[in-house]
């Protein structure tokens, strides 16, 4: 214990560190991050991503020959 009371005093007391509640703070983000994506990839594998034929594409008639039309 009297190790630890002797490393505090050599710490420069006008240096700004994290300290614990920076670690637990980002480690709670990076494991919020990690959730997210996580649920992110299983909702994008739900997604079908083919499109539905266009019905003026079949009848052979451009668009701009139904709008003058």
């Amino acid at each position: 214990m009297t190790q630890l009371a002797t490393l505090a005093k050599e710490v420069d007391e006008d240096k700004v560190t994290p300290g614990v509640l920076g670690f637990i703070v980002f480690a709670v983000m990076a494991l919020a991050v990690w959730g997210l994506m996580k649920s992110m990839n299983r909702h994008m594998s739900k997604v079908d991503f083919k499109e539905a034929p266009d019905p003026k594409a079949e009848t052979g008639v451009s668009e701009d020959a139904a709008t003058k039309g």
